[in-house]
């Protein structure tokens, strides 16, 4: 496994920001899809919790600072195209804002 500095990371291509894929680090599932711009990455890293560029705030956030459903990232990783970035977390409470474990929790039906 390469080691990459934050400079590898295309910020260029979604205006600033890229897509984080958010993983439990001990069961493996995915719990969430989120945005960072390189000052949430760069935040997450210094403290070791996940922190995120809000689009519809236009502002940064640390996920669980109020519901105290916090993200202690373990790893992050960058895609092969180095584009998207993956925390391995271990999650505090839910991951959801609706309450449930994990964001993908409806299954799409024909």
């Amino acid at each position: 496994m390469k080691e990459l500095k934050i400079d590898s990371i295309d910020f260029k291509k979604g205006d600033g920001l890229v897509p984080v894929v958010v993983q439990d680090a001990e069961k493996q599932d995915v719990l969430m899809v989120a945005y960072a711009n390189r000052e949430a990455i760069e935040l997450t890293m210094k403290t070791g919790y996940a922190h995120y560029w809000s689009r519809s705030r236009q502002s940064l956030w640390k996920k669980g600072e109020t519901s105290g459903h916090l993200q202690k990232v373990r790893e992050v990783l960058i895609d092969c195209d180095q584009d998207t970035v993956l925390y391995v977390i271990d999650q505090t409470g839910v991951a959801c804002h609706t309450g449930e474990r994990s964001c993908f929790h409806n299954k799409l039906v024909q």
